[in-house]
């Protein structure tokens, strides 16, 4: 069955736009007819990704600072007068030690870029999604539903995100849907790079993620928030 989405005339603002994942909802919702806002620390011409800054409107800014986020946001809303959505997929890894050989200044940098962006950007993001009725998307982790040996800071943010979430969709009963994903290991270079044995079949490709968070924020799913939904793929 092939399903199609129209999101012509809609702004969504997509974090981590540069990387892997942030790249491939931006070209999904591209393909689909959006205008797209991209923001990162980089802009997509000096990573990996294949996302040429021509494509979107891309705004540089550190979503770790409440006031570089509040000017983000009022940029997208002076250069566009509307915002749709908002995919909050930047995000990190940091790991392979236990709790008692963690430093603090990596669980405070997990969870700034895993769940204070996503708190910032959601919280200057929302009173403008009211008035256009939108959506929020935000990424957590398989990982965040137990607990595992090396990462605790890692699945420990990823299940603020999941609580997050379901908050913002309770406080926002009918205006504003805020759903989660939970991807298992992402297919990209870097994970591969650093999990070079892993069953790469069983990962989950960036695409397929980025079609479940198009269909996230389309009419197809208007019952559907507060939700965290798995995208496994094979794992």
């Amino acid at each position: 069955m092939d399903v199609t989405f129209d999101f012509t005339d809609q702004v969504p603002l997509v974090t981590g736009v540069s990387g892997s994942l942030g790249s491939a909802v931006a070209e999904a919702f591209l393909a689909a007819g959006a205008t797209v806002a991209g923001t990162d620390r980089r802009p997509p011409s000096e990573t990996e990704s294949d996302l040429g800054t021509e494509q979107i409107d891309f705004y540089e800014a550190d979503l770790t600072d409440e006031p570089a986020v509040e000017s983000l946001i009022a940029e997208v809303i002076e250069d566009h007068g509307r915002l749709d959505y908002l995919l909050n997929v930047a995000g990190t890894w940091a790991g392979g030690d236990p709790i008692e050989a963690t430093d603090l200044s990596t669980f405070e940098m997990v969870f700034d870029v895993n769940l204070k962006t996503m708190f910032l950007a959601s919280k200057h993001a929302l009173p403008h999604l009211q008035a256009t009725e939108g959506a929020i998307v935000n990424v957590s982790a398989k990982a965040s539903l137990s607990g595992g040996e090396g990462d605790g800071p890692y699945r420990a943010s990823k299940a603020g995100v999941r609580l997050l979430t379901e908050t913002i969709a309770e406080e926002q009963s009918g205006v504003v849907r805020a759903n989660a994903i939970m991807p298992s290991v992402i297919d990209t270079p870097a994970n591969r790079e650093m999990i070079p044995n892993g069953d790469f079949d069983a990962w989950v490709a960036p695409e397929d993620i980025a079609r479940t968070m198009l269909a996230l924020c389309s009419d197809a799913t208007v019952a559907t928030s507060g939700a965290a939904v798995p995208v496994f793929g094979e794992a």
